[in-house]
């Protein structure tokens, strides 16, 4: 299927000229039409810095999304490419290529912020991608970070006590994609204080809040400290000349720069092993069908002028899903007991122990998909739902058994339904001709399989119907005495009504079963819903500490970078001290130091 529908990118979000925002509805249908969890990486940066060309690389190709060589941009709007995961099992990878930010040439610059902000928003890992060093120049082209609070909301409300003031950061760690910072033409080596330094010390080293920076710089700093849960960095060489990058895509490795490869090489092993799958709130894994949803609730959002926003965005989704879900379930369980379910059966127990067994794996199904399930509000029309398809399957099973024994019975008792119209019983000593021939059909009526749990039943109401038939000719019969006939006749009766009582008996007995069953069933969605409770509290408390770590690093690291401004500053103070002390031993200026 992958290779059918995702052989080539395609526009998610076009972004064209004096237009709003748009879905692309084709592409929209092959995204959704994915259910399995996707990894979503998405890559933005400066126009003409390469991006098209490492997420080919990422997708394994030479060729796919567009690359620009010359000075105008080639990508417009957000692009997708789906594939099936290199590194992991039934995931998908979807690389979402965007389009240059900051091309003077764009009629609709504007829709910039709102690019940036959509590929935070749709991503499980944000690849920016600058050129040169992580210098204050990259840093003020890195503006639209400092604009994600005036482009995303966590909450649809702010808490009661914020009067207004932006949203806590550790909102936005909880559901931010991982950032990796590429770093293209890099000239430099990476060394600090004469020391060797890895790729990622480079990035928290630039990320360090310096004394004398400017404020705006100070905060795009801040807001990638503080915003995404984790941080990493690639930087790479020049990979040709610049007339040969023109032909970057035709070029062979060859013709590359060997240490340009290796960079690109550990970059994409990196994504591909490292990566994660995109989960929102709570820690409920995206499908493509999910993502899909998001998708257009967040680009619809921009389009009204709203501002997007996550927990709203998730409620949707949620609503969406949790329906799905249902539907998900009752499909799967309607196509199990039809393929494994042989109508008619002949006890009641045999129906319902099919049905727990596929109302407990329906259950699996709906909680696999459903989250944010308020008051258990969709598992319970789940259970309104699979209760209802049981009394459905009652039903068609009784209609079956019906229909089996009302075509034995007319099979059997054809040839006495003959005899009794010729005549034939009606006759001196017919009677218990009668009796006999109908008892010996019954008998075979008995030995018949496959009838179903409605055998008695219809035998009951079949000999009811052939009670007056009986009675003619009981009274025809000249060989009986009047009271002989009347004592035959509450004989019938009698047997008529031990029957009744017999078949009552057996209703009632299947009421109480199917009553067990139903208390069974509410069992079932109660386990496995604790189960899936206990699971999201172990999702929230990993959340949770992922966030609490992630902010008491960063206050470990200011709290280091405030040290080390003090140690400075004693360091200078003594450096002025031990200056003075010369002076004065040589004859300079005088100073004195009273104790």
């Amino acid at each position: 299927k992958h290779s059918e529908i995702l052989w080539a990118p395609m526009c998610l979000i076009e972004n064209n000229p004096k237009e709003q925002l748009r879905v692309n509805q084709e592409a929209l249908k092959i995204l959704q039409s994915i259910q399995q969890p996707v990894v979503v990486v998405a890559i933005v940066g400066l126009y003409r810095t390469g991006k098209s060309y490492l997420m080919n690389k990422l997708a394994g190709k030479k060729k796919g999304f567009s690359l620009g060589a010359t000075i105008q941009a080639q990508t417009m709007g957000i692009w997708m490419w789906c594939l099936p995961h290199p590194k992991k099992p039934d995931h998908t990878l979807v690389l979402l290529d965007t389009e240059g930010l900051g091309d003077v040439e764009k009629s609709n610059t504007a829709n910039d912020s709102w690019i940036f902000a959509l590929s935070i928003l749709l991503s499980s890992t944000f690849v920016y991608n600058s050129m040169g060093t992580i210098d204050q120049y990259a840093l003020e082209k890195l503006q639209y970070v400092t604009e994600l609070t005036k482009r995303i909301k966590v909450k649809s409300t702010p808490p009661k006590d914020s009067e207004g003031e932006e949203e806590d950061s550790s909102d936005f760690l909880r559901f931010f994609p991982a950032f990796v910072w590429a770093v293209r033409d890099f000239s430099l080596l990476l060394k600090l204080n004469g020391k060797p330094i890895t790729e990622d010390e480079y990035l928290e080293n630039a990320l360090k809040r310096k004394k004398g920076t400017e404020k705006k710089l100070d905060l795009a700093k801040k807001c990638i400290r503080q915003y995404f849960p984790s941080r990493k960095c690639f930087v790479f060489d020049r990979p040709a000349s610049r007339r040969a990058l023109e032909e970057l895509e035709d070029l062979p490795e060859s013709k590359l720069n060997p240490d340009f490869l290796e960079q690109v090489q550990h970059f994409c092993s990196y994504i591909h092993e490292q990566a994660q799958a995109k989960v929102i709130q709570g820690g409920h894994t995206v499908t493509g069908t999910s993502l899909g949803h998001l998708v257009v609730t967040y680009v619809d959002a921009i389009c009204s002028g709203s501002i997007p926003c996550i927990e709203n965005a998730v409620v949707a989704l949620a609503q969406i899903e949790n329906t799905a879900a249902v539907h998900e379930a009752i499909t799967y369980y309607e196509a199990e007991m039809g393929k494994h379910l042989k109508l008619p059966t002949e006890t009641i127990e045999e129906l319902l122990e099919a049905h727990a067994q596929y109302e407990k794996e329906a259950i699996k199904v709906f909680l696999a998909r459903a989250f944010k399930d308020v008051n258990h509000e969709y598992q319970k029309e789940l259970g309104t739902q699979l209760h209802a398809k049981l009394l459905e399957f009652c039903s068609r099973n009784e209609q079956a058994s019906s229909d089996r024994c009302q075509a034995v019975l007319t099979q059997l008792f054809q040839d006495l339904e003959e005899e009794i119209g010729k005549g034939s019983y009606s006759v001196a000593g017919g009677y218990q001709r009668f009796l006999d021939d109908q008892k010996e059909k019954v008998d075979q009526y008995y030995l018949v399989p496959g009838k179903g749990l409605m055998a008695s039943q219809a035998l009951q109401d079949f000999l009811k119907s052939k009670e007056a038939a009986a009675q003619s000719i009981l009274q025809a019969d000249r060989t009986l005495t009047d009271k002989q006939k009347e004592v035959e006749v509450e004989r019938v009766k009698a047997e008529a009504s031990a029957r009744e009582a017999e078949l009552h008996e057996k209703m009632k007995d299947e009421a109480v079963r199917r009553a067990q069953q139903q208390e069974k069933s509410f069992e079932e969605h109660k386990r496995q819903l604790e189960t899936k409770m206990e699971e999201d509290r172990r999702k929230l408390l990993a959340e949770h500490e992922m966030v609490m770590n992630a902010k008491l690093q960063e206050q470990r690291r200011l709290q280091e970078e405030g040290f080390n401004r003090e140690v400075n500053r004693l360091q200078g103070e003594i450096q002025r001290l031990h200056s003075a002390m010369s002076e004065q031993s040589s004859g300079g200026p005088g100073f004195c130091v009273i104790l």
